[in-house]
């Protein structure tokens, strides 16, 4: 774990200071075999060839936001976040792809997310529940295993991302999720246990602004739901 600062060099900064290569062989086991989702939503299987024509996932820059007041460089290089925080089990598969270079994988990118849990609560000080970093492998991709994010007053629920090709770039933005699975998840517990709002996307500015590009589209998996997107950086 590392503090502001701090002289100490994370994990992560080694990582990335070793190239590409080396830091995707370090975390070849990252996402398994993990489809991807572009932003037109459709999903890939990457054992396929690459699909052509208009079925094809979009390959475009990914809309960015700001990070908000809860981030955290914790260094924790895991992909299950969740730290026993009980809620609905959300698998998370990411691909990240360099728009400028036509639309290759980006091996060895550092990749945090971090949320609220069900009571609508981010982790702070010396707690690191449901927030996480991992490394893409050759392919670009890597899995978060965690739970679908809480609500808090004024805004749609969602998943922060930051994603760090190297140690002087990066981009940061937010994922949303389908109002009718959210509904669905807040009646069940411990979501439950606040009463959430009837619409809790569309009080938003920043979802009516970009959610129509940065909606996950979630697939039943299991007792939970799982979903891909593919992250175009410049």
């Amino acid at each position: 774990m590392t503090e502001n600062g701090s002289s100490r060099t994370s994990r992560r900064t080694l990582l990335l200071a070793a190239g590409s290569a080396g830091a995707a062989a370090l975390a070849a086991g990252c996402s398994g075999q993990a489809s991807t989702r572009g932003a037109a939503g459709r999903p890939q299987d990457p054992a396929s060839p690459a699909p052509t024509g208009p079925s094809a996932p979009a390959c475009v820059l990914t809309t960015k936001a700001g990070e908000g007041p809860y981030y955290l460089d914790l260094d924790r290089v895991r992909s299950d976040i969740a730290e026993g925080r009980a809620g609905v089990p959300f698998r998370l598969d990411l691909t990240v792809l360099r728009v400028s270079a036509g639309c290759r994988p980006v091996p060895g990118a550092a990749v945090d997310i971090w949320h609220a849990d069900p009571s609508g609560t981010y982790s702070t000080g010396k707690d690191t529940f449901l927030r996480g970093t991992q490394l893409t492998d050759a392919a670009g991709r890597c899995t978060f295993r965690t739970i679908v994010p809480g609500w808090y007053r004024g805004l749609a629920p969602h998943i922060h991302f930051k994603v760090r090709p190297d140690r002087h770039t990066e981009t940061t933005s937010q994922f949303f999720f389908p109002e009718e699975l959210l509904v669905r998840v807040y009646a069940l517990q411990p979501y439950a246990r606040r009463k959430a709002p009837d619409h809790p996307n569309t009080r938003d500015g920043r979802y009516r602004d970009s959610g129509a590009a940065m909606t996950l589209a979630p697939v039943p998996d299991a007792a939970g739901h799982r979903a891909a997107y593919t992250v175009g950086i410049a």
